[in-house]
C-alpha cells in the first residue's frame, strides 16, 4: 500500500456565490493500511448533490460544514482493497461516505459515522447504487411516503423531475396510483420525464415567463395535493397558489438559492398554507437511516420488473470535479450526476 497515492479534493476557501476551482486544493499522501476494525475503500464513483454546496458553508445546519483544508465530504460507492474487520472482506463493494479521493481508510471509530454498508451488485450496478438504491433514492422515497403520504388519485408535482431525487419521487408516485406533474429545464428533460418515466405530464420552466402558472393550469386544473420541493423560489410560490385542502409540501432543496450572495427568497404565497389548511415540512435522509433496507428492497423489485427506471449522468475523471459539480446549478446534468473516479475491476 505504501507504494499508492491517494489524489484528494479539499476546500480551500468558502464560496462567495459560485463556488469555483478557486475552492478547492488538490492534494495527494501515500496509502496506508488500515489498523484494527479499519478498512480501505479503493473510490470508484462518487455522488455529487445539492447539498453539497450547503455543506461548504459555516453556520449550524443538519450536518456540521466540511472543514477548510478537509477532504470534500461526498457518499460513494466502492471496492475494499484492504481490511482488518471481519465484517468487511477484501473485494466487497461497499457504500459509504467516502470523500472526493481515490483512496478511503475507514478507522473502526469512524465506521458507523460513515454509513458504510456492503451493496450486491447483482440487485443494481454501481451508478444505480448512488441514484435510486443510494442517497437520492432515500430522500424521495421517504419524503413522499412518509411526509407526501400519497392517496391513489391525487395530483403529485415534482420540481427537479428529471434529476436524481425528482426521478424516484415521480416513479413511486405513479406506482401509489398518483396523477403526476413534473417540472424541468428544457424539452429534453421534459419528453424524457413523460415518455420513459410515464409522468402524466412535464413543465418545462425554461419555456418563458409564466411558463409554470401556465402549465399548473393545464396539467393540474383540480389543483396540487403533493408538492415535492427540490428547487425553492418563485417555482415555489408558483405552485403554493395551487395548493388544495390539506396539501402537503415536501421540502427537500432550494437549489435556485444556493448559489446566491443575498438572503435565501423565501415564500411569498406562504399565506395559502393557512387558506388551504396544508403543512410544509422539510426532509433530511439521515433521519430515516434505519429503515434504508426496507425502501432498497422495495424499489429494487420495481427496478427488476421494469416500473421504476434509474438514469445517471456519469462524468469521468477526478480532476474534473470542481467543473462536473457545478453541473447541478447550471441544470446541466441529465439524471443522477455521478463522477466516476476509477474503473471497475
Amino acid at each position: 500500500m505504501t507504494t499508492l497515492t491517494n489524489r484528494q479534493v479539499r476546500l480551500a476557501k468558502r464560496p462567495v456565490g459560485t463556488p469555483g476551482r478557486e475552492c478547492w486544493s488538490f492534494t495527494h499522501e501515500p496509502v496506508v493500511q488500515p489498523e484494527d476494525g479499519g478498512v480501505l475503500v479503493k473510490i470508484l464513483a462518487l455522488s455529487l448533490d445539492p447539498a453539497m454546496r450547503g455543506w461548504m458553508n459555516e453556520g449550524k445546519s443538519y450536518i456540521p460544514p466540511v472543514g477548510i483544508g478537509e477532504v470534500m465530504r461526498a457518499g460513494g460507492v466502492g471496492t475494499v482493497v484492504a481490511s482488518n474487520n471481519p465484517a468487511f472482506a477484501v473485494g466487497d463493494t461497499v457504500n459509504a461516505g467516502l470523500g472526493v479521493q481515490e483512496y478511503c481508510l475507514i478507522p473502526a471509530a469512524e465506521l458507523k459515522a460513515s454509513g458504510i454498508f456492503k451493496i450486491d451488485l447483482r440487485v443494481g450496478s454501481a451508478t444505480q447504487w448512488l441514484n435510486v438504491l443510494g442517497m437520492p433514492g432515500m430522500t424521495g422515497y421517504f419524503g413522499l411516503m412518509d411526509v407526501g403520504m400519497p392517496q391513489p388519485g391525487e395530483t403529485v408535482v415534482v420540481s427537479g423531475a428529471a434529476g436524481a431525487v425528482g426521478q424516484t419521487v415521480g416513479q413511486m408516485a405513479k406506482i401509489k396510483g398518483c396523477r403526476v406533474v413534473g417540472i424541468a429545464g428544457g424539452a429534453a428533460k421534459c419528453d424524457w420525464v413523460v415518455k420513459e418515466l410515464g409522468f402524466d405530464a412535464c413543465i418545462d420552466y425554461k419555456a418563458g415567463p409564466g411558463a409554470v402558472r401556465a402549465g399548473l393550469k393545464e396539467h393540474a386544473p383540480k389543483g396540487v395535493d403533493i408538492y415535492f420541493d427540490n428547487v425553492g423560489g418563485e417555482i415555489l410560490d408558483d405552485v403554493l397558489a395551487k395548493i388544495n385542502r390539506k396539501a402537503r409540501i415536501i421540502i427537500c432543496g432550494a437549489i435556485s438559492q444556493y448559489n446566491n450572495t443575498a438572503a435565501v427568497q423565501g415564500p411569498k404565497n406562504y399565506l395559502s398554507l393557512l387558506v388551504n389548511r396544508a403543512r410544509m415540512e422539510g426532509i433530511v435522509v439521515f433521519d430515516y437511516a434505519d429503515r434504508y433496507h426496507l425502501a432498497v428492497a422495495e424499489m429494487a423489485g420495481y427496478l427488476k420488473d421494469g416500473r421504476m427506471k434509474s438514469k445517471e449522468d456519469v462524468v469521468k475523471g477526478l480532476d474534473t470535479f470542481p467543473e462536473t459539480l457545478l453541473k447541478l446549478f447550471n441544470g446541466e446534468n441529465f439524471g443522477k450526476l455521478v463522477l466516476q473516479v476509477a474503473e471497475s475491476e
